[in-house]
């Protein structure tokens, strides 16, 4: 059966680039989102996210006829979810968008359509989802009743890229495709195979879901590793980056390195779906979420520190001392400042200190509101001038690139190594 319309909601950092992906390859695709002002702009040729190669192909396939963007689900032969799920002030999984999403589309089903959850959810979500559209649609049978001789097929693919590269990643790296059934599996494979060179690596539904918390929750547990190291270090008066040189050079063991914290939609968030569904079972898990939770308290308490030296060594008072932070982004290169400890960090520095506080962030062009009132936007060569004390929290090109002679402060907290 084949595909001839394929929509698109949720046209976000993975949603967008998913969609000119398909209409890439010359297939119509219609994107879903709530958000008039980026539906207007993807309708324009335009895009309203910072990531590269995706304008050009966005732009294409809008002038060419196979991209349009929509605020209300229309009909499709294939759905994607590609909608945030947060988590509340419990950590526990909110699902609100995504049984939003699924209520919008149900309307527009018909016998033969498929429909993929791509965003990141905890374990049952898919079946949870299948669920909703049968309340919705009783006229059509879902594969938790009819199996394989299911109307509509329901599977779970989780995106797998990279902010910064996701259009070569989204085409290359290969797929976990988990459908309720073997046929939603297939069909689903089927689909992607429109625009994927990797491979379709077929499970159940339940198990992809797992695999996707596994794997951000892997990389989480590394990263608190790191992060612990660099508290021990800055105890032990050694310097952490080149104590992970050191230890990186025995053939087994590859450290990654500290940061301000942990950041982004995935890995600062996915680890608290396990925890959430299995509190007594996920100790490790809970405790790298709690290391990589309290690094921006650290760093915040180096910057007093720095701050107090700084007033001791000068005949400056406090209200007179400039703070510059530099980066916002949850990554190197990227514009996306979701649960971005960096953020939390400039926000803590900007309410606590009584002087200026200066944002350094290449990639934005205006502070999010969260930021606007205990801080001002800088650039680069005006922060370098007007501050006494540097915060380096993220490693932009700009600032990985910068001549050592242009750092002449002597009250830096550098927490990616580049300017120690």
């Amino acid at each position: 059966m084949s595909f001839d319309t394929i929509s698109v909601i949720g046209l976000g950092y993975i949603g967008l680039p998913t969609a000119a992906a398909f209409a890439s390859r010359r297939q119509k695709v219609v994107g879903v989102d709530v958000n008039q002002t980026a539906v207007d702009t993807i309708n324009r040729g335009q895009i309203h996210i910072i990531e590269p190669d995706l304008a050009t192909v966005v732009k294409s396939a809008v002038d060419d006829g196979f991209l349009a963007a929509v605020t209300r689900p229309v009909a499709a032969d294939a759905f994607l979810i590609a909608v945030p799920t947060p988590f509340n002030e419990e950590h526990e999984p909110d699902l609100t968008y995504v049984r939003a999403a699924a209520l919008s589309l149900a309307p527009v089903l018909k016998a033969g359509d498929l429909v993929i959850l791509e965003s990141t959810s905890p374990v049952g979500t898919t079946e949870q989802m299948a669920s909703w559209l049968a309340a919705a649609r009783p006229d059509l049978r879902f594969p938790q009743t009819a199996g394989e001789q299911a109307d509509v097929n329901i599977a779970y693919c989780p995106e797998r890229v990279l902010p910064g590269n996701i259009m070569i990643e989204l085409i290359k790296n290969d797929r976990v495709i988990g459908g309720m059934t073997a046929r939603c599996s297939a069909r689903a494979s089927e689909l992607y195979r429109i625009f994927l060179t990797g491979e379709c690596v077929v499970t159940h539904c339940r198990a992809a879901e797992m695999c996707k918390l596994t794997e951000n929750s892997f990389r989480d547990v590394n990263i608190a590793f790191a992060n612990e190291l660099s508290l021990i270090c800055a105890e032990q008066r050694i310097d952490v980056w080149e104590l992970i040189r050191l230890a990186n050079r025995h053939p087994r063991v590859n450290i990654l390195q500290p940061g301000p914290g942990v950041g982004g939609h995935c890995i600062a968030v996915d680890p608290w779906f396990i925890v959430a569904q299995n509190p007594k079972q996920a100790r490790l898990i809970r405790t790298a979420r709690e290391v990589n939770d309290s690094k921006p308290l650290w760093v915040v308490e180096q910057v007093k520190a720095a701050v107090a030296d700084c007033l001791f060594q000068t005949d400056k008072r406090a209200a007179e001392v400039t703070i510059a932070c530099f980066g916002l982004a949850f990554k190197p290169d990227i514009d996306d400042l979701r649960e971005s400890p960096s953020v939390a960090i400039a926000r803590q520095i900007g309410r606590w200190h009584r002087g200026t506080t200066l944002a350094v962030e290449p990639n934005i062009k205006q502070l999010p509101p969260a930021l606007a009132d205990d801080m001002t936007l800088a650039s680069l060569d005006d922060a370098l001038v007007r501050a006494d004390v540097l915060v380096m929290l993220v490693d932009h090109r700009q600032f990985k690139t910068l001549a050592p002679a242009a750092i002449k402060q002597p009250w830096v907290v550098d927490c990616k190594g580049i300017w120690r």
